[in-house]
């Protein structure tokens, strides 16, 4: 097998086809909404692994004055791209830095904290989410919510999985070529609560022909938030909410003193 890369790395095609793969998931359908309603009119939000962009602009878009963080330069390359493009009123209420969601102090606070599309899950469920929750404590305002968005156990160790000769996604290319992703590979590790997919993105051309192909690696990682939100002096502050039924929004809020 060809050399496998990590997601969203430099040059990668999740990177490049992050906004074609996300718009065509209909898991994602409403957590813009649920993100809005959990912050006040206007508030201040932080998003923690922002990617190329989509909901810190349209949280942005609603009023909220955003500041996203990723830590891939590809993906955000992309966000700030968009900011450029975007409305001014749109852009000067959004602005995008790369960081370490794990070793974050911005010197502020926020209304609500987002840890959204399974971001926790790319790093291991033990210091990397306890670090995790302590910038999202430490960057909460008081009367804030935090809110982290992660897969579900029973669906990731789930035996087998996609057939690795059929397509999980084929869509359009500009101009006229199509993209489609395969699950060559899928481990889960019961041990660790570790997933260990290799996607394969292919480009073909008007054609049919391939334009460029690229194996890459996707890591889940999955375990109960609510032991490293109390070790961050948080609490849960409803039950998590289901998204798509394949994920649940898991709201937090600072534990009274």
């Amino acid at each position: 097998m060809a050399q496998t890369r990590p997601y969203y790395a430099d040059r990668s095609l999740s990177a490049a086809h992050y906004d074609i793969v996300t718009a065509a998931d209909a898991r994602l359908t409403g957590d813009i909404d649920i993100y809005d309603g959990l912050a006040p009119a206007a508030g201040s939000v932080l998003e923690l692994g922002a990617g190329a962009g989509r909901i810190a602009l349209a949280l942005a878009e609603r009023g909220h004055p955003v500041v996203g963080v990723e830590i891939a330069p590809a993906m955000l390359a992309q966000a700030q791209a968009k900011r450029a493009a975007a409305e001014p009123q749109v852009a000067g209420r959004v602005e995008f830095r790369r960081g370490d969601m794990t070793a974050l102090d911005l010197g502020q606070s926020f209304d609500l904290v987002l840890c959204p599309y399974f971001t926790l899950a790319h790093v291991p469920a033990g210091a990397a989410w306890r670090n995790t929750f302590a910038v999202m404590a430490r960057h909460l305002a008081p009367g804030g919510l935090v809110a982290v968005h992660l897969p579900l156990l029973e669906l990731m160790r789930q035996p087998g999985g996609p057939r690795p000769d059929l397509p999980v996604l084929d869509r359009p290319l500009e101009p006229g070529g199509r993209l489609l992703l395969y699950v060559r590979e899928r481990l889960f590790r019961e041990a660790v609560g570790r997933l260990d997919q290799v996607i394969e993105y292919v480009e073909l051309d008007a054609k049919g022909g391939v334009v460029r192909r690229s194996l890459e690696r996707l890591t889940y990682y999955c375990a109960d938030p609510s032991p490293f939100a109390q070790g961050a002096g948080l609490e849960p502050d409803r039950a998590p909410i289901a998204l798509g039924g394949v994920g649940e929004i898991h709201v937090f809020r600072r534990a009274a003193a």
